[in-house]
């Protein structure tokens, strides 16, 4: 997806007031007051792909038979929705990765939901923390959380046991001793890369590496970028040697790229991989296509041993001019409310047991909604790998964390991943690297608070 903000597209779009505006909830084809809201309703970047989309999108179906619901399926594309919001004629909802609210916010493209919220009696308690500090920039609140992904360590036993070592050999804690369990595990023959270590996923995961450093890259108000404190430095150095190690980042992403986590075939039963941090979904089709992997599934920690995750996930935003705002409103209410996620997630349950697959549970924004899923539908599926990879992600969800939502958020991922793809390629040192992405993000973000 492209975070270019195209200035062509830029051009119609007004600046909203980032306190002091109500936002949604004022009007528009919904019907006048009813609450439910009525006439069409359209949304971009979401889909029916599978029972956990339909079920609530059913339910919402269910209980709002007057809204003409027009699901325009795909992924979300910036530039078209930057090209219909200027045009003025955009969908009502938009469903985003919540890293970008921050940006689209500031230039006025999505509404606060103030009023939506309380019109809707959204109740902001039942979200979890790290969901909602990025969809709210200057204590105004944006977007309604929906998943919350957070990131674990998935170890291939069979591996680490040809390698004569077990999990806890595998110490996040302990930066020094990567390096050698790396060259351990890694399969490197006359310069081809036929199994990875351990894969750092930088640059997706470098915010994780340098939280687990003591470092923040930006300021929990989004402002200030801190790109070039030593403890990012080393976190990114740290990195990239584990990729160096194992032919070199061309080779190691050309053999990455080639991975099919969703399939039968995947780097876990195909044994292509040993270590690597990654999103909690995966352990769903762990269960699902490698039933009988020696999967183990350990916190991600920070150097002192304390578990840590880094939180993402999307968002619904209500655009600048939309035209059903109660409608909207509605949708983002029960589409994250407590209820429709455990009934999504009982669908997903009862798919399994009728597959005879494992059910791993569904993981939301929504604390109340995962208590109810983990006390009431969730059960042990009897594979000690599993539920114990279940214990540990419950873990994480308490312990993440998440970058902050940024008047210049889109500008600012891009300064600091141009920046680690610079030391990957050899182009550039990483503190010379993070130097430039320093000033670049200072540049942007000063430009937004201006």
């Amino acid at each position: 997806m492209s975070r270019r903000l195209r200035a062509t597209a830029l051009a119609g779009v007004l600046t909203l007031a980032l306190s002091g505006c109500g936002g949604v909830g004022g009007g528009g084809d919904s019907g006048g007051g009813d609450s439910k809201g009525s006439g069409a309703l359209s949304t971009m970047g979401f889909g029916l792909s599978d029972e956990i989309a339909k079920t609530r999108v059913d339910a919402f179906k269910k209980d709002h038979p007057d809204v003409r619901l027009n699901i325009t399926e795909g992924a979300f594309d910036e530039q078209q929705f930057l090209s219909a919001v200027a045009s003025g004629n955009p969908p009502d909802l938009v469903y985003m990765d919540r890293k970008l609210i921050g940006t689209y916010a500031k230039r006025g493209s999505i509404q606060p939901l103030t009023d939506c919220v309380e019109k809707q009696q959204i109740d902001l308690g039942q979200y979890r923390q790290a969901a909602k500090d990025q969809v709210t920039l200057d204590g105004t609140v944006y977007g309604i959380p929906e998943f919350s992904q957070v990131r674990v360590l998935y170890l291939n036993e069979a591996l680490l046991k040809q390698a004569g070592l077990t999990a806890d050999d595998v110490n996040l804690a302990d930066w020094a001793s990567l390096p050698a369990v790396n060259t351990k595990l890694a399969k490197v023959s006359g310069g081809r890369l036929s199994r990875i270590g351990i894969d750092p996923k930088i640059p997706e995961f470098l915010p994780m590496w340098a939280k687990a450093n003591g470092a923040e890259m930006i300021s929990a108000d989004g402002a200030k970028a801190n790109l070039t404190d030593p403890k990012v430095v080393e976190a990114l150095t740290t990195g990239v040697k584990l990729i160096q190690d194992q032919g070199g980042w061309g080779r190691f992403k050309s053999f990455r790229d080639t991975f099919d986590f969703f399939g039968a075939q995947n780097p876990l039963a195909k044994n292509q991989i040993a270590a690597w941090p990654m999103e909690e979904w995966f352990l769903n089709q762990a269960a699902k296509n490698s039933p009988k992997a020696e999967l183990v599934v350990k916190p991600f920690v920070d150097r002192q041993g304390k578990p840590l995750t880094m939180s993402s996930g999307q968002a619904w935003v209500v655009t600048k001019g939309a035209k059903n705002p109660d409608a909207a409103c509605a949708f983002v209410k029960q589409m994250t409310a407590t209820d429709t996620w455990f009934a999504a997630a009982k669908a997903r349950a009862e798919a399994r047991k009728a597959a005879n697959l494992p059910f791993t549970g569904v993981w939301t924004g929504n604390t109340a909604a995962d208590k109810k899923i983990f006390d009431e539908l969730y059960q042990p599926t009897g594979n000690k790998r599993f539920d114990d990879a279940v214990a540990t992600i419950r873990e994480a969800q308490d312990a993440a964390f998440a970058m902050p939502a940024s008047p210049a958020g889109a500008e600012f991922d891009k300064a600091w991943t141009d920046a680690v793809n610079r030391v990957l390629s050899g182009q550039a040192q990483p503190a010379e690297a993070l130097a430039r992405a320093q000033q670049e993000a200072t540049a942007a973000l000063d430009k937004a608070a201006g």
